[in-house]
């Protein structure tokens, strides 16, 4: 049998087929059941290849150490079970992630979209493996090279452009971005990506009452989605810069942290909120003790340092040394070993793990030295432009507190420049 795109699925059955290919339309749109949706197909197949591939991959793009048992049986299962050679190469890839090759897992995955540019999961696995490496030429021209294979006939052809969005905002093209992310959200309303790559450019320009009113004025993405945090965290980031503190708090205490998420990439969120409302001098009461409790379970795990670097805020600010003391361990196990994380933890995580702990013990001048040796280089332990924005952010504050003013202004002359820039593109 072949999948809504024409590739042969091995081990396949016409209800396992149905099922497959409506999991896969969810995981586009980045809906929350497609897991459920998957697990269905394999219960009508457990010889589907495709079905524990997605699983392996909804498991492993989540960042998270917990989940990479759960992926690795997938992989082995499916790796027991014949494959044709798009499956096979889905698994040779998954195998290098799940070795913490990053950068190889999503070679792997280029060369294989290649061969077969229809296959969006090799195009979305791909895709969020240049977000978690920080290449955001990969996440432009991993879609570009395919984009003449794709019309609007294609099935998920809304999701092609939502990518292609994101990859252009990061890359600078903010006009076009917006374009085609407006475009694919026409198609397709609850397309969590697309409307994320449009809140990422009406951030980036700086365009407020815009990006509030495009994010409240859809629904659709708010619905069972895995990108609703992140989508309510760019909601609050516009209130945030309008000094609207009271909106803020409210989202947080709301859709954005009220359910206690245990998510590695909610909790990013959480942090991230928390601690740019701290560099405006906000009161934010004991919410840093939540966030900080539900971080704890990853404290020592050091399986990808973005979400370190933002499970260390949480612990520093809410005082809690103990879940300090596991991850510097857990940072030090990983800058010893031999795989791709242990660049992103010793080039980026650790010193901006110092750089975040010298800025809550008030040494604003160990803090700005620390940030200043990595922030041109932030990218490489990965996120998003406007993420790794918060490096700039707590920068500029902690050189107007170490008393370094000279800094502190060629480096606000400098933002206000590049604001002005980014809203002429």
């Amino acid at each position: 049998m072949k999948d809504a795109h024409g590739y042969q699925l091995t081990g396949c059955n016409g209800e396992a087929q149905a099922l497959l290919d409506q999991a896969l339309a969810q995981f586009r749109c980045l809906h929350a059941d497609s897991l459920a949706t998957t697990e269905a197909a394999l219960q009508a197949s457990p010889e589907l290849v495709m079905g524990h591939v997605l699983h392996a991959w909804l498991y492993l793009l989540g960042t998270e150490a917990a989940a990479l048992p759960v992926a690795r049986a997938a992989h082995e299962r499916a790796l027991e079970l014949p494959h044709n050679d798009r499956e096979g190469r889905h698994l040779h890839a998954l195998g290098l992630l799940l070795n913490g090759r990053w950068h190889a897992a999503g070679r792997a995955l280029e060369d294989l979209s290649i061969d077969y540019p229809h296959d969006l999961l090799a195009l979305q696995a791909g895709h969020q493996i240049d977000f978690f490496t920080g290449d955001a030429r990969m996440l432009r021209d991993r879609i570009a090279r395919v984009r003449p294979d794709w019309s609007p006939e294609v099935p998920g052809y809304h999701a092609l452009l939502g990518l292609y969005a994101f990859g252009l905002e990061e890359t600078g093209d903010y006009r076009l971005a917006e374009r085609l992310g407006r475009e694919a959200v026409a198609l397709q309303p609850d397309d969590a990506w697309a409307q994320h790559a449009v809140a990422h450019v009406l951030e980036m320009q700086g365009r407020r009452e815009e990006g509030i009113a495009w994010m409240r004025g859809n629904p659709a993405w708010q619905q069972d989605s895995m990108l609703a945090v992140h989508n309510w965290w760019h909601l609050a980031l516009h209130y945030l810069e309008m000094d609207e503190f009271d909106s803020v708090l409210e989202l947080f205490d709301g859709p954005l942290n009220g359910h206690g998420s245990t998510l590695a990439l909610e909790l990013i969120d959480a942090s991230a909120l928390l601690w740019r409302l701290q560099l405006r001098g906000v009161e934010v009461g004991q919410r840093w003790s939540g966030v900080a409790e539900r971080w704890a379970a990853m404290a020592a795990d050091g399986c990808y340092a973005f979400n370190d670097f933002h499970a260390a805020m949480a612990f520093a600010c809410a005082g809690r040394e103990d879940l300090l003391a596991s991850l510097h361990e857990a940072q030090r196990v990983a800058a010893a070993r031999d795989d791709d994380n242990s660049r992103f933890t010793g080039q980026i995580g650790a010193p901006g793990v110092e750089a975040l702990l010298a800025y809550v013990d008030g040494d604003y001048r160990r803090c700005t030295d620390l940030l200043r040796a990595i922030r041109n280089q932030a990218q490489l332990f990965g996120g998003s432009h406007a993420q790794r924005d918060l490096l700039d952010q707590t920068l500029i504050a902690a050189a107007e507190r170490s008393g370094e003013q000279g800094l502190a202004r060629a480096l606000q002359r400098e933002r206000r420049l590049l604001a002005e820039q980014r809203r002429m593109q």
